[in-house]
C-alpha cells in the first residue's frame, strides 16, 4: 500500500482534507487499514467485536461516513441514513479504554496511509474530538 503524500502545495487554495487524503480510493484504503488494525490488537478486541455486520460491510460504512467528515461529498446518507453516530453507537458502552483503543487502531492506519507528517497530524486531531464525542461512559 502506497501512503498518501499530501497533494497539495502550501500556496495552494486550500483543499478539503477529503481531497487531500486521496478521495474516496484514499478513505477506502484508510478504512481497510483501520480494521485491518482492530483484527490485530488486542486492546481493540472488545471494540471490533461490536461490530455486527460483516466487515467489508463495516468498512465501506467508515468509508462513506469520512467522506462527508473530512470535507467530501456526502456518501454515507443517501446509503444508510443520517448518520447520527453518537446516537446509532449508543447501545455499546464506550468509554476511555474503547476510545483509546479505537483511537489507536486509526493512528496506526494513519501512519500506514498518510506519508505527509503534517496531514497525519490534521486528520488526527479531527479524528480524536470525534473519538472523543463517541464516549459514552466514563
Amino acid at each position: 500500500m502506497t501512503p498518501v503524500n499530501d497533494p497539495v502545495p502550501a500556496s495552494a487554495a486550500p483543499a478539503s482534507l477529503y481531497d487531500r487524503l486521496g478521495g474516496q480510493p484514499g478513505l477506502d484504503r484508510l478504512a481497510a487499514s483501520f480494521y485491518r488494525w482492530m483484527g490485530r490488537m488486542p486492546e481493540a478486541a472488545s471494540v471490533h467485536a461490536m461490530h455486527r455486520l460483516p466487515m467489508p460491510e463495516v468498512e465501506a460504512r467508515l468509508a462513506h461516513f469520512l467522506s462527508g467528515f473530512f470535507g467530501g461529498p456526502d456518501a454515507y446518507r443517501p446509503r444508510y441514513g443520517e448518520p447520527m453516530m453518537r446516537r446509532r453507537h449508543f447501545p455499546f458502552a464506550i468509554g476511555p479504554a474503547e476510545r483509546d483503543a479505537w483511537l489507536a487502531c486509526m493512528r496506526l492506519a494513519l501512519e500506514e496511509c498518510v506519508a505527509s507528517p503534517g496531514l497525519r497530524a490534521v486528520a488526527d486531531a479531527q479524528i480524536a474530538r470525534f473519538a472523543e464525542h463517541m464516549r459514552n461512559r466514563a
